[in-house]
């Protein structure tokens, strides 16, 4: 990110960081994204995006006529963000929880920091085309790799969400060359898709894993001494050493990958498995399992 020579307000700066994020990974910025976002009207938000281009970044930011709303340039150079998945994530993840966080409080906090680990590199191109044919609903011409399959592989998907797991993002999308509903990782695409102009015919309302809800039961390692599980317990807020988790079909594999359990292998040490799935054969992979498994890594 490149520091400027003058102080930006608090406001302006995170108007500015909208700015860059929504056009670097969207490919579009219109004046209904700051107006919808911060509660401002369109002549401001005009304004924002003017000042925007002649104060910070000249240039970065071309006009495009037929999209109607501003396009990153071909010399795009992040200046008020660091280009990076992570901070689309996280304008996300506000949007989702109605909230923002506490960075965004004028108040005094506690010494803090938060544990950050690599991520898995996205091209701005990739999440562009991914984001175009899963909100318009349209068909995506991919060409993908696998740690099963090596080699590149071409097929047209039918995307119909966005899935974020923490450090890398995946594409949910009906899958032509194999007629089922598939997890994609986006670090994995050969070079950046193309979104088609055809509309895709399978959506989330055909996917059944997507709609399938299931309820994962958890417990402590009961290799663990009973005063070791008072503790897990403690941690999870479970009551009588069991925990409800309920998601989707399609999602559970990711929630007890961040959890560190495994479908078919505990961990030796149960100091280091800490928890378990008390209830496997109720999630209904069936001949699915392995699959279900491969999608955590992102291989399919």
């Amino acid at each position: 990110m490149k520091k400027t020579d003058w102080p930006i307000r608090w406001d302006l700066l995170l108007r500015y960081r909208l700015i860059e994020t929504i056009a670097l990974w969207e490919g579009r910025l219109t004046t209904n994204h700051i107006c919808h976002s911060f509660g401002i009207g369109r002549q401001q938000a005009s304004k924002d995006i003017n000042t925007y281009l002649r104060e910070l970044a000249p240039g970065n930011l071309v006009y495009d006529r037929h999209l109607k709303g501003y396009v990153p340039a071909p010399n795009f150079q992040p200046v008020v963000t660091r280009g990076l998945v992570a901070e689309y994530w996280d304008l996300l993840a506000r949007q989702q929880n109605l909230s923002t966080t506490f960075e965004s409080l004028d108040i005094d906090l506690p010494e803090s920091t938060i544990v950050q680990g690599p991520n898995r590199v996205i091209s701005p191109e990739t999440m562009r085309a991914v984001v175009l044919a899963t909100r318009h609903g349209r068909q995506l011409r991919a060409s993908y790799v696998s740690l099963s399959r090596p080699e590149a592989v071409e097929s047209i998907l039918e995307p119909h969400t966005l899935v974020c797991t923490g450090n890398s993002w995946h594409l949910r999308a009906w899958c032509e060359s194999n007629r089922e509903f598939r997890d994609f990782a986006l670090s994995r695409f050969h070079r950046p898709p193309e979104a088609l102009r055809q509309r895709a015919k399978r959506g989330r309302q055909q996917d059944n894993d997507w709609n399938r809800e299931v309820t994962m039961v958890l417990t402590p390692d009961l290799r663990l001494t009973e005063a070791q599980q008072r503790i897990i317990a403690r941690d999870y807020g479970m009551e009588r050493g069991r925990l409800e988790v309920e998601t989707r079909a399609a999602l559970a594999p990711y929630v007890l990958s961040r959890l560190g359990i495994t479908l078919d292998n505990q961990h030796p040490d149960p100091l280091v498995q800490q928890l378990e799935l008390a209830n496997p054969d109720q999630l209904g992979f069936g001949s699915k399992r392995e699959r279900a498994l491969k999608a955590v890594a992102g291989v399919c």
